[in-house]
């Protein structure tokens, strides 16, 4: 792995993070449609297979959202309701209908946000790139710095009318851990946990057995966000947390994490860095810990 050499000063796809200034122009637009995405995970020592309870964000999103945004239920809309792990991604076309039924589709501009960090405005997000709806973008800082500019915001739901888009999906892009085993063994391949150190290292038994896939890097997705304001580092500071790993934009990186959630910002800032070969193991950790077949290490 060569460290990355060219110096970056803006995203490759700006287009797909916007500003809370720019939407905020932008709320009466009737092709922009807004959606609140976020989930709060509760962890827990009660079940050892189940290292989190999930609890939606539908509640506090009922207290205060920004105008004119809808609420999209990770969990209970977009998750595989029959698998064994939280977040585990169902049939691809049975995920686009749902998604067309909350009113994701053509000629709307979808404006994604989260609200206990952007983690999971970004796994919406590439859900709707794999499906092959690509007019996305992620609200940079979400309703922290909505209220932090002083902007209005309402209690009132909204929902969206149906909407289509014509499918083009990608399967290459969210794995198994089939896949990713064999990825252990591929020097081509960088495994890279998204999680905290301590997980990381073995010193928190969160996802059952302590440790991380044999191999792997970590780069914690916290350090791709300003924890003050809520809002992606700049292109200059992530190249810099990428760098320091000698990760280059030319690997082919699989990311993962505890169950898929974090790892799609580390990808999702990959993308806008301008790599070109990134995965994410879709049950990650959740699965991986908990199959006494797959190996583990610790330092």
């Amino acid at each position: 792995m060569m460290p990355m050499r060219n110096k970056i000063n803006q995203w490759k796809f700006p287009e797909e993070i916007v500003s809370c200034e720019w939407l905020k122009e932008r709320l009466t637009d009737k092709t922009i449609r807004l959606y609140d995405c976020t989930a709060y995970l509760h962890y827990t020592d009660d079940h050892p297979s189940k290292p989190y309870d999930v609890v939606s964000g539908l509640e506090n999103y009922k207290k205060k959202h920004i105008p004119t945004a809808a609420f999209l239920d990770l969990q209970e809309e977009l998750s595989e309701q029959k698998s064994p792990y939280s977040f585990t991604l169902p049939d691809y076309h049975e995920l686009a209908s749902r998604f067309m039924k909350l009113g994701v589709g053509d000629p709307f501009h979808i404006i994604l946000y989260s609200r206990n960090g952007v983690q999971w405005a970004t796994r919406v997000w590439w859900m709707l790139f794999i499906l092959g709806f690509k007019r996305v973008s992620i609200l940079d800082g979400g309703i922290k710095d909505w209220e932090a500019l002083g902007y209005e915001i309402e209690t009132s739901v909204t929902s969206y009318s149906h909407a289509k888009f014509e499918e083009n999906i990608d399967k290459s892009v969210f794995v198994d851990k089939d896949v990713t085993l064999g990825a252990m063994n591929k020097s081509d391949c960088t495994l890279l946990n998204a999680l905290t150190s301590d997980i990381h290292k073995g010193e928190n038994p969160r996802y059952g057995r302590p440790g991380r896939i044999p191999g792997s890097l970590n780069i914690p997705f916290h350090e791709l966000v300003d924890s003050k304001t809520g809002k992606l580092v700049s292109p200059e500071k992530a190249i810099k947390v990428f760098s320091q790993e000698n990760i280059s934009s030319d690997d082919n990186i699989l990311n993962y994490c505890g169950g898929g959630i974090a790892a799609t910002l580390n990808a999702f800032i990959q993308r806008q860095l301008g790599f070109k070969n990134m995965q994410i193991y879709d049950n990650s950790m959740s699965e991986w810990a908990m199959d006494n077949t797959l190996p583990i290490e610790t330092d």
